[in-house]
């Protein structure tokens, strides 16, 4: 059997940086690694990540949203993340359904204990082994998150990033809150240099990870 690892955190943290780089690191080790992000993953997760995520895409029911994510995380796992834990890969999230609850949860809104009902539905409770919440400020990750938008030829902020600063403050919360109740998540600061925040990822899964090492 595999090994799950998911990385979390609010917009601009440094999650999906700090996920390449532990896919690196694994894979010099010889280790078989999969990286997948969510929503996304599959055909039809990227066609309702581009809805999902599309700025001019104004007025979505949050219920409708949260089921459009669902659908997208049932396929991901039914068609790619279960085989290749089945297949002994270690399988490398960015996102998973502590984001729903973050996001959908504490930051719309919506009740949670519904949430997490769907959430295990959808993944036919499939649980990850290790979750890596990369957390910072939600002032620094906007900042980087808008840094990043007028670096990019072409590129413009997202739905989640057009959200006010209160809405980023209560999914953060709501991330720490997930870290203090679930012993498999382990929060690193992101705030640090991308170095720093490798190295204390590292450190996490050489001391909490023999079956991936």
């Amino acid at each position: 059997m595999g090994f799950f690892i998911t990385f979390e955190g609010i917009e601009g943290c440094g999650k999906s940086t700090q996920l390449e780089l532990l896919k690196a690191w694994l894979e010099s080790r010889g280790k078989q690694v999969l990286s997948v992000r969510e929503p996304g993953g599959t055909l039809l997760g990227e066609r309702v990540r581009a809805l999902l995520l599309n700025s001019t895409e104004e007025g979505m029911d949050p219920w409708a949203e949260l089921f459009l994510y669902e659908a997208c995380r049932a396929q991901l796992v039914s068609r790619v993340i279960k085989p290749a834990l089945a297949s002994g890969k270690i399988v490398l999230c960015d996102r998973f359904f502590d984001s729903t609850l973050a996001y959908q949860g504490f930051g719309r809104g919506l009740d949670r204990v519904k949430i997490q009902g769907l959430n295990s539905l959808a993944t036919g409770s499939l649980v990850p082994d290790l979750t890596i919440l990369v957390d910072c400020p939600e002032e620094v990750g906007l900042k980087r998150a808008w840094a990043r938008i007028n670096a990019a030829s072409g590129a413009k902020e997202d739905r989640f990033e057009k959200e006010e600063t209160a809405f980023h403050r209560r999914v953060r919360e709501g991330f720490l809150e997930i870290a203090r109740a679930a012993s498999r998540v382990k929060v690193v600061d992101g705030s640090s240099e991308i170095s720093t925040v490798h190295g204390d990822i590292c450190d996490i899964i050489e001391g909490a990870a023999a079956r991936v090492l």
